[in-house]
């Protein structure tokens, strides 16, 4: 096999987009956070919005976090805090827009939809969350 190119991603990629790959990472992570307790609180009878919204301010709460140690190597502070749900504004209005057009308009299950929402604003969340978090 002499001759072959080796397929491995250059180091200089890596280093470049690497808090991009944590960042989705925490993603995935705290989207199964969130779905488990969407999940919980659906089976206890609590409407899909409203167990969405509570879903996501605990996972909210975890990836603020996440982000702080794993994604972006920083210090959690108060400031930060309280400043990090700017990233969640549109997060959140994006994902509810879509789980309710994706449930009460195209009638996808209500257990599917929100899996496929989460998934829209990730570069925006991205882009704010490394804002807030490192300056």
């Amino acid at each position: 096999m002499r001759g072959m190119q080796s397929k491995r991603v250059p180091s200089y990629i890596i280093n470049k987009y690497q808090s991009f790959i944590r960042f989705i990472l925490v993603g995935i992570v705290n989207t199964f956070n969130y779905y488990i307790l969407y999940l919980l609180f659906m089976a206890v009878s609590i409407p899909y919005i409203f167990s969405h919204t509570v879903a996501f301010v605990i996972s909210m709460i975890g990836s603020f976090y996440l982000n702080c140690y794993f994604t972006y190597k920083t210090k959690p502070t108060l400031k930060k805090f309280f400043q990090f749900p700017i990233t969640y504004i549109v997060n959140y209005s994006v994902t509810t827009i879509s789980l309710y057009v994706l449930v009460d308009l195209f009638m996808l299950n209500e257990f599917i939809a929100p899996l496929i929402s989460a998934v829209i604003p990730i570069p925006f969340t991205y882009l704010v969350s490394r804002w807030v978090l490192t300056k």
